[in-house]
């Protein structure tokens, strides 16, 4: 079974999880800057929808107030992005490589990396 998409506000919430740990939607709020600080009710609503989709759950509850946790890591939420970026181009990693390239958003070093990892991969 395919993992849900995430959206952008999604992931924003995220990682405030990931930056601070656990806490309530009241203290995710909280995280984004003042001005166009999404409505309490809004940043709610995407906390449920990733509990559904299963990337944070309820650790507890104090008063009122759950508090939740990220039930994903950072990097699994990354390679979820970057599996949906390939799926648009029909998986031809080529095509963003190239851009990355040119945009100059590819370091040497980075060549040098997915280098290591491809033959760590071929050896395995």
């Amino acid at each position: 079974m395919p993992k849900p998409r995430l959206t952008k506000l999604e992931m924003q919430v995220l990682e405030a999880l990931w930056q601070k740990g656990a806490c309530s939607v009241r203290e995710i709020q909280e995280t984004f800057p003042e001005p166009g600080r999404p409505a309490y009710t809004t940043v709610q609503t995407v906390v449920y929808r990733l509990e559904r989709k299963k990337a944070l759950r309820c650790v507890k509850r104090i008063s009122n107030a759950n508090i939740f946790e990220a039930a994903i890591s950072r990097d699994d939420a990354q390679r979820r992005l970057v599996d949906e970026l390939l799926s648009l181009f029909a998986g031809r990693a080529k095509m963003v490589m190239a851009h990355l390239v040119e945009s100059g958003e590819l370091t040497l070093e980075d060549v040098k990396e997915a280098e290591k990892a491809l033959r760590k991969q071929k050896k395995g």
